[in-house]
């Protein structure tokens, strides 16, 4: 019985080279399944950033519009911008030194447009409609999510992959 248990111990020594193989092969489609997970992690993490980025700057705006409720008026329309109008000049700081009204809106909106052009591709909008005596402002931000650059179209909510991505708050 010694003698039939040392010749199992000698045959049965190690690993053979296949095993050791297979092993490797296992671990390392383990280890890429974890590097796909990660990057695909580390991408919804930054699209997030991204969307949380745009909704407060777009609640920054509203705050800074209902602050200054003069510059809402249908008379001066001084928030009131398109897609590709220029920034506003800027002639003081509203930060340091009293401004009129119309001032303040042109600093609001420029900083707001400088925080928007952070994003990747950064666009926005301020449209007001005015119907049946109430007036509404509809306040847009565009980003290139994909920051891919045959993505260009402006459709809110995008109707394709060739659309920017888009917050849109109507106040």
């Amino acid at each position: 019985m010694k003698h039939m248990t040392r010749q199992l111990a000698r045959t049965q020594r190690g690993f053979t080279l296949l095993e050791v193989l297979i092993a490797l092969l296992v671990l390392s489609i383990g280890l890429l399944g974890l590097a796909a997970l990660q990057t695909v992690g580390l991408r919804s993490n930054q699209m997030a950033t991204m969307r949380t980025l745009a909704t407060q700057m777009t609640y920054d705006i509203t705050d800074r519009m209902r602050a200054n409720p003069d510059g809402l008026t249908t008379a001066n329309q001084f928030y009131v911008i398109g897609t590709g109008d220029a920034d506003p000049t800027i002639t003081s700081d509203c930060d340091t030194s009293p401004c009129n009204t119309q001032q303040l809106a042109d600093y609001d909106l420029n900083k707001w447009r400088e925080n928007v052009g952070s994003l990747p591709g950064g666009l926005s909008s301020i449209t007001q409609t005015t119907a049946a005596g109430v007036t509404t402002h509809t306040i847009t931000v565009h980003w290139n999510e994909a920051r891919d650059p045959a993505v260009t179209g402006q459709t809110c909510p995008p109707a394709s992959e060739t659309d920017l991505r888009c917050f849109q708050l109507i106040m």
